[in-house]
């Protein structure tokens, strides 16, 4: 149960920022302008982008519940960037607690993988490496502003995945373990 509901959260994360980017004025751009700028108050279908990060942050606490093979901690991490990320979408641009709840949920699912241990210990923090090296790239793009949207897209869209991965990877490894029927009843 807990994997196909991983999987179909995971699965359809990254539709939403699509069609919610793909839903704003020509002069919204994709490189420059925040995720946050999708919802924000005042942009255009701000309910699209609205509804989608309140149901990616529902679809990793989902994931996280489901997730028995992670780590407790790993787990924690994967349902706290899930609360943050709802937060997000209740919180819009310009809510003060908006900015803070952002940089918990992309600290709590640049964390998780390290911490889960799945698919393997080696993988997972590798997985873990990546995300830190792209929230640095947020937080420089952030700082000097240059390619700000797009950082945070990538990282955003390789948090939204990992789950999915992850998810993939348990279900291939169980089909492959597990026993044939040998039930040779006629």
């Amino acid at each position: 149960m807990g994997d196909r509901v991983g999987r179909a959260c995971s699965g359809c994360a990254d539709r939403w920022l699509v069609v919610a980017a793909s839903r704003q004025p020509t002069s919204y751009d994709p490189v420059q302008d925040t995720i946050s700028a999708l919802a924000a108050h005042g942009a255009a279908d701000r309910s699209v982008m609205t509804t989608g990060l309140a149901v990616l942050g529902v679809c990793h606490m989902a994931t996280a519940a489901g997730l028995s093979e992670a780590g407790v901690g790993g787990r924690a991490l994967l349902a706290a960037g899930g609360a943050a990320t709802a937060a997000v979408a209740a919180l819009p641009q310009p809510n003060a607690a908006h900015v803070p709840a952002a940089t918990v949920g992309f600290v709590a699912l640049a964390l998780w993988p390290g911490a889960s241990r799945v698919p393997s210990r080696r993988v997972a923090a590798m997985a873990s490496a990546v995300l830190l090296a792209l929230l640095g790239w947020l937080s420089v793009a952030l700082r000097r502003g240059e390619l700000l949207g797009l950082s945070e897209r990538v990282l955003a869209g390789a948090e939204a995945f990992w789950p999915l991965i992850v998810t993939l990877t348990l279900v291939a490894r169980r089909r492959i373990v597990a026993p044939p029927n040998t039930d040779l009843r006629l």
